[in-house]
């Protein structure tokens, strides 16, 4: 079997990819099938940092903005809405037999250890994939952004999206039948034109930091495979 691509990525997944075809929630099927999916990539020898969001429980700039809810107090309970979906997570790659920790921007120690980069990169090394929690620990940042930081402090080669869309688009394409796809596009580019990939904050992170970042349509079996088998699959933002 060919080698994969990238040894160590960072994999960024929406609250509302968990969903499945559910208003609210994790679906069992999504879960399980993502599982498959991971636990097959980190068997062919690529090492595992994941990001989650709480989309599909809570978020907390909406809540701010739609019900007058403080944003400080909104944002620390979609931190613990990311929580809940990276032990539904843990529970089921461990269930495969992939040894997995969570790491936690909050402390919480009864059901996560505290996210530290050095205890990060020595779960890696040894061949566990970590779950990293709550996004950075701080209001006003989304896991967007936390991913972004994370994948820096844990020494990822590449930043990857999933995505419910094939990659990224010149217009919404669940909107526009008429959207067309970006295969290649630079980090300015996606900031002056607002495509709608990842906030400015995490696209301005990247780009100072030369990471490269992969959008992808999570909802296609073996989509993430091929991606770090070094197939042309989705969108990649980079220099």
């Amino acid at each position: 079997m060919a080698a994969a691509k990238f040894k160590r990525i960072l994999l960024k997944l929406s609250g509302e990819a968990l969903m499945g075809e559910q208003d609210f929630g994790i679906c069992p099927d999504m879960l399980s099938r993502l599982s498959d999916e991971l636990v097959d990539v980190h068997r062919i020898g690529v090492e595992l940092a994941l990001v989650v969001g709480g989309g599909n429980f809570f978020r907390g700039a909406r809540a701010a903005a739609g019900e007058g809810m403080d944003r400080v107090s909104a944002d620390h309970m979609g931190m613990l809405a990311t929580l809940i979906n990276s032990l539904a997570l843990q529970d089921a790659l461990e269930r495969r037999g992939l040894a997995t920790r969570v790491l936690s921007a909050l402390e919480i120690r009864q059901v996560a250890e505290p996210f530290l980069r050095r205890r990060a990169l020595r779960h890696l090394e040894r061949g566990r994939a970590i779950i990293l929690a709550a996004g950075t620990g701080n209001p006003y940042f989304t896991t967007d952004s936390a991913a972004a930081l994370r994948a820096m402090e844990v020494r990822a080669e590449i930043l990857i999206k999933a995505t419910k869309v094939d990659g990224i688009f010149d217009d919404d394409p669940e909107k526009n039948p008429d959207a067309q796809l970006i295969k290649k596009v630079g980090y300015l580019e996606v900031l002056e034109r607002g495509l709608r990939v990842m906030d400015s904050t995490a696209i301005s992170l990247c780009m100072d930091n030369k990471m490269p970042i992969a959008v992808f349509n999570m909802r296609t079996p073996g989509n993430l495979k091929r991606i770090l088998m070094g197939e042309d699959v989705g969108s990649v933002i980079s220099e």
